[in-house]
């Protein structure tokens, strides 16, 4: 299924507000690769996968652990949560997927608690108006204590007096930062040694293991989370998530050199999605955009919220493209745009009539009171399902010209495309 010229290490990475079903190219390429690598995010993420009608969700680990030859890493960029990991591993092992010796987590990845949780809610309830619409998973207070340099390690679990004296200072600490935070830390805490046991033998120096992996000529895919459009230092500031989720934070929260990275693939969905707050230039508040929603089934994997809908923009697609290098695009949900009688690109901004160069920093820029205009190019549809479609050539007429008119906008090719949820609804082009 990979095409020859991918390379030995692939980077795959959301080009827009995430969903755009990463975790299904993953799960497809996976057989094809030795190792499947988790750089960046914690549970906040959710890479939904389909097998014969069964549905998985990944928050933490690798979405290519159905692949049973594959071995996985969830790298020191993540953060993540040891009884909702424990949970994740536990109900895997229940669908006959086992990870022992498959599994290896970065003795340097940080631990998001559940006082980082209530954080989370404390701050998003401060904000009053603003709120930014986080998923409450405590993701952003759990690397801001990395950031502050006070956060737990994973590793530290393997001397328990040591984790548990830390755990207890970084506590105390916030409760003076946070006085009205109440947590019971004698429950938490045995809930950690609980888990404890059952995670030692995945913990492992994984950088270093990625490395002699590597060296010994495996394959390597690299798996982003969330989407460019939410990275903390090129998204839609302050309305992202906390970790670098392009292609800088697959480098550092992996471990794996740039120049080893052969090739970048970014999914891209045929429409537009993204959850809570934020600018969204090309938003339907209207038929088209509920269609879109019910017909894609578009509620959020790890909260259920119900995901805002519009049409594809190309200028986040272009910008997304150029900041992470990428060299392969795979266009999903195709299938979602059958019966639309006219589909609608988004393939400029204008601010008070002047035309953006990029997308701006200034999210003002992008209010329409204020002056902002999204340009469209509209392309008729097509009613024919593509569920069935296994080659370019038998998608219908309209189908076609609307890939080729995103390839010719976007300047890559759509290596990939999406027209169906199950693995074998992938059209090779």
């Amino acid at each position: 299924m990979a095409p020859s010229d991918l390379g030995n290490v692939t980077a795959i990475i959301g080009t827009q507000w995430g969903d755009e079903g990463k975790g299904k190219l993953v799960d497809i390429l996976a057989p094809r690769y030795d190792w499947i690598v988790r750089a960046t995010g914690g549970a906040n993420a959710g890479h939904t996968i389909y097998v014969n009608e069964k549905k998985f969700v990944f928050h933490q680990i690798p979405s290519g652990a159905l692949q049973m030859n594959t071995k996985m890493i969830i790298g020191n960029g993540c953060v993540i949560n040891i009884p909702s990991l424990a949970e994740e591993i536990e109900l895997l092992k229940k669908e006959g997927v086992t990870l022992d010796g498959r599994l290896f987590i970065s003795d340097r990845v940080h631990v998001v608690c559940d006082y980082h949780k209530k954080i989370d809610i404390l701050q998003e309830e401060m904000k009053g108006g603003k709120k930014i619409g986080t998923t409450g998973r405590g993701i952003g207070p759990g690397y801001s204590d990395k950031i502050n340099r006070m956060g737990v390690r994973l590793g530290e679990i393997l001397n328990w007096e040591s984790f548990e004296s830390h755990y207890r200072n970084n506590l105390a600490l916030l409760q003076k930062i946070y006085p009205g935070l109440e947590h019971d830390a004698e429950a938490e805490l045995g809930a950690f040694k609980q888990h404890r046991e059952a995670l030692m033998p995945y913990i492992a120096d994984t950088a270093y293991l990625l490395h002699t992996e590597m060296v010994a000529g495996k394959k390597i895919l690299l798996e982003g989370a969330n989407a460019t459009m939410l990275d903390i230092d090129h998204g839609t500031y302050p309305f992202v998530t906390s970790s670098n989720a392009s292609i800088g934070g697959i480098i550092t929260g992996s471990g794996m050199p740039p120049r080893k990275i052969d090739s970048i693939i970014g999914i891209l969905k045929a429409y537009t999605t993204r959850v809570g707050a934020g600018p969204f230039p090309s938003e339907l508040n209207d038929e088209t955009g509920e269609y879109l929603r019910t017909k894609g089934g578009e509620f959020g994997s790890t909260t259920g919220r119900p995901r805002r809908c519009g049409w594809l923009d190309t200028v986040v697609a272009k910008y997304a493209c150029m900041l992470n290098g990428i060299t392969h695009i795979n266009l999903t949900k195709l299938d979602v745009l059958t019966g639309l009688p006219t589909l609608r690109i988004v393939t400029g901004y204008k601010f008070n009539g002047t035309t953006l160069e990029s997308f701006p920093a200034d999210l003002n820029k992008l209010t329409p009171e204020n002056g902002f205009e999204p340009e469209y190019t509209d392309l008729p549809g097509w009613t024919e399902a593509l569920d069935n479609v296994t080659e370019f050539e038998q998608l219908p007429v309209n189908a076609q010209n609307y890939v080729k008119k995103l390839e010719e906008i976007i300047g890559l090719p759509m290596t990939y495309i999406g027209v169906g949820y199950n693995r074998n609804q992938l059209i090779t082009k």
